[in-house]
């Protein structure tokens, strides 16, 4: 095939993701404003319910049919994450160290190129992940799961460290630095150029494409709508006028989503870089009160989570159950696979791309292992999952409630801070993940269209508030997770290149190469 051939079909490729990327921005803005303005049920949300029966029959089909189930997509993270964890030689717990000597600017090296710091792509892409997953998944995971889950849950954050430094690796080796100094980087090119270096050109663009569109389509859902429509529900019970007129607070948040984001990268770079570590050190301090408070039931809690986690009631049929819950919720909360934080990492200045990769590591270690399980010791302690007076969060599976009822047993005035805490973390989410979108709405539109993006964002903010269109919000939640299958197929192909990287790496720090760098 000739380079004029494969350029028209490029093209084609391009034309047609453009073409369904504006009907699906029609329908979703459609259905949700339908949503807001009537109580009927024969609205687009109706559609859009059909869609996710379909979209969840692929994605979600049952790979261990029976008591477990084992959706597809939780599987191919789970088996991804074990594989390059054997294969980068466990580098999940070797980097430790040096991961905490990079983000101290230690590895600093003048004139490297990108947009920000390393600290600052970090926290930008841990605002994605550190939100409602630690406060609400974690209570789900063990109402289903029991305190088993727990443990599987950090087994799964460990693994997912791995998955973590390898997308972030590739998405430095192949990012593009445009003329304007803008940084074109994350699955989308890995995908698009690494796979082109196999001689896979083609198939290598179709993945990016899909990519593109799932990341989109999951910016403006899951990763915006849901988040002001779950932050809300939090607020309004504290602010009861908010009740009464939603849009007062989706007006609220689009303004400050709307001076956040216009500013682009840099912007969103440093207010992560202020609001991450701040709201992590609120929630992080309220949930160790806790524990220390009750600290003679700490050993029983840490007992619960390690024999409950082999020796469920069910027997064996119950221990597949705890441990498919427990790699779920880590997966849904860290998005370690989903391809979303390569993204920012790839805007990162630093010389090695291998250096970035490291810092990556550190997310899923902070999100889920240090935060989750800061959450679930809380509901442990508290015994709150199984007491009669919560039963019923318990059975409409209300996790972000039953968090709170955890708290308030100890902490009376707590539910407010909690919710000031929701509200941060929906913030931090929606402006991290309005960057991902934008950078794949530009590979798919150009760069002159950036604007476009982030006023179509800051409109979904609004209608978030004032619609409860869940079947839409499940759609694009479904995208979201439909991102790992084509990361995961680059992270599989291109995975030898990212060892040769490392190895080089570990050989330049060990011989001190690196240390005479920054001398």
């Amino acid at each position: 095939m000739d380079n004029k051939t494969n350029n028209k079909n490029h093209f084609q490729l391009f034309r047609f993701s453009q073409q369904f990327i504006l009907t699906l921005l029609f329908m979703l803005s459609s259905s949700l404003v339908m949503a807001a303005e009537t109580n009927s049920s024969t609205t687009l949300n109706d559609i859009f319910g059909e869609i996710n029966g379909y979209l969840a029959a692929v994605f979600f089909y049952d790979v261990m049919p029976g008591e477990a189930n084992m959706p597809f997509i939780v599987a191919w993270l789970v088996v991804g994450a074990v594989f390059l964890t054997i294969r980068m030689n466990f580098i999940n717990l070797r980097m430790f160290r040096h991961a905490y000597l990079i983000l101290r600017g230690k590895y600093a090296v003048p004139g490297a190129q990108g947009e920000v710091t390393p600290f600052q792509a970090l926290t930008t892409a841990l605002s994605a992940t550190v939100g409602l997953g630690n406060i609400a998944g974690v209570a789900i995971a063990i109402m289903i799961g029991g305190p088993g889950a727990t443990f599987w849950m950090i087994v799964a954050g460990f693994l997912g460290m791995t998955s973590k430094f390898t997308e972030a690796t590739l998405a430095q080796m192949y990012r593009e630095v445009r003329p304007d100094g803008h940084i074109m980087g994350g699955a989308m090119e890995y995908l698009s150029r690494g796979l082109a270096e196999k001689g896979w050109s083609q198939t290598g663009k179709v993945l990016a494409i899909i990519f593109c569109v799932l990341t989109i389509g999951g910016s403006l859902g899951a990763g915006n709508a849901f988040q002001v429509s779950q932050s809300l529900t939090a607020v309004k019970i504290q602010i009861p006028v908010l009740a009464e007129q939603p849009w007062i607070y989706g007006l609220i948040m689009a303004s400050l989503v709307g001076v956040v984001i216009i500013g682009g990268i840099r912007r969103i770079a440093h207010t992560a870089e202020a609001i991450v570590p701040t709201m992590v050190t609120i929630y992080v301090l309220a949930c160790l009160w806790i524990i220390l408070s009750n600290a003679s039931a700490i050993p029983d809690a840490f007992g619960k989570i390690i024999t409950e986690a082999f020796t469920p009631a069910a027997g064996m049929g119950g221990l597949i159950g705890v441990l498919v819950q427990g790699f779920k919720r880590a997966a849904f909360s860290s998005e370690a696979g989903i391809g979303s934080a390569a993204i920012a990492h790839a805007t990162a200045k630093v010389k090695y791309p291998v250096r970035q990769g490291i810092v990556a590591l550190m997310e899923p270690f902070i999100d889920t292992i240090v935060i989750c399980t800061m959450t679930a010791l809380v509901i442990i302690i508290t015994g709150v999952y199984n007491s009669p007076e919560t039963a019923h969060l318990v059975a409409n599976k209300e996790g972000a409630a039953l968090t709170s009822a955890a708290f308030e047993q100890s902490i009376s005035w707590f539910p407010i801070v909690l919710s000031l805490s929701v509200v941060l973390f929906a913030f931090s989410t929606m402006i991290a993940w309005s960057y991902y979108g934008e950078r794949c709405w530009t590979y798919l539109f150009g760069e002159s269209s950036t604007m476009a993006y982030r006023i179509i964002f800051v409109i979904f903010v609004v209608l978030g508030s004032i619609t409860s269109a869940s079947n839409i919000l499940d759609f694009s939640d479904l995208l979201i997770l439909a991102m790992a299958f084509p990361n995961f197929i680059g992270l599989y192909m291109l995975h030898g290149k990212v060892r040769e990287a490392l190895a080089s790496y570990l050989a330049k720090l060990k011989s001190g190469e690196l240390d005479r760098e920054v001398r």
